[in-house]
């Protein structure tokens, strides 16, 4: 399970996406896109997903908050 912002993996963050009302749009390669809209304002969110068990790396996911728009104190309490 994840803790803070380390060992958390491409289905954790799929997962945490869906459950705030994000949608899968595309898939280019290995980096899944999901849209979905917070605070009104529509967001795309690119996941890598290079292996269903492995960590993504901190910035990585750093990154993906930020494109999300979803308040770090979300991310961080679960």
């Amino acid at each position: 399970m994840p803790r803070g912002f380390n060992n958390w993996s491409a289905a954790d963050i799929v997962r945490f996406l869906r459950k705030h009302g994000f949608t899968h749009s595309y898939t280019r390669g290995r980096h899944f896109y999901y849209i979905g809209k917070v605070e009104n304002r529509n967001r795309q969110v690119c996941v890598p997903i290079h292996g269903k068990n492995a960590a993504i790396h901190p910035k990585t996911l750093k990154g993906i908050i930020f494109q999300s728009g979803i308040p770090v104190s979300e991310w961080s309490s679960r």
